[in-house]
């Protein structure tokens, strides 16, 4: 299965605009989207993509560079090292891997889950001239918080929550 160059954001439910007595419409913007990615070398830059542009429909332009980072960093991993053995850059064999995002009150949580069994881990120390082992070290440092669930019998998402700036009642 290809994806387009611009695979559309899949959605959760919406709502119709309500007025709110002396507050304004309620956001009606969508609580969560979720995208898989092609498994290629342009996987990362559709992670990008699809955060800018469900960033920008749900109007947190705020978050929009942690969350950029935080994405681009954790779907690098989930490409890199979730890869089959056996797979090329242009074989679709390679082990699924979706991004995913939920706006929650006061909060907007990156994830990306991948079939990979292997847990992440934050290197003791990274020497100056090393050109890979940063990407954790800077979601912790943008994250208030971040983790990782495993799943059976394989896979796990790794996950960041980013602080929205928005009141409970914003996100509603």
């Amino acid at each position: 299965m290809s994806l387009s160059a611009h695979p559309a954001p899949r959605f959760g439910p919406t709502a119709l605009p309500v007025e709110r007595a002396g507050r304004g419409p309620r956001r009606t913007a969508p609580r969560t989207a979720s995208l898989r990615l092609s498994g290629t070398g342009r996987g990362c830059a559709q992670a990008r993509e699809f955060t800018d542009r469900t960033l920008g429909h749900w109007e947190l332009d705020q978050c929009r560079d942690d969350a950029l980072t935080v994405i681009s960093e954790l779907a690098a991993n989930a490409m890199l090292h979730a890869r089959l053995c056996d797979a090329t850059d242009d074989d679709e064999a390679v082990s699924e891997v979706w991004v995913k995002l939920t706006l929650r009150s006061a909060h907007l949580v990156c994830a990306v889950t991948d079939q990979s069994d292997s847990l992440p881990r934050c290197p003791d120390k990274v020497g100056p001239l090393q050109e890979h082992g940063r990407g954790l070290l800077i979601v912790e440092a943008l994250s208030q918080h971040w983790g990782w669930t495993r799943y059976t019998p394989r896979g796990k998402t790794v996950w960041a929550m980013l602080p929205t700036g928005l009141s409970a009642e914003a996100c509603t």
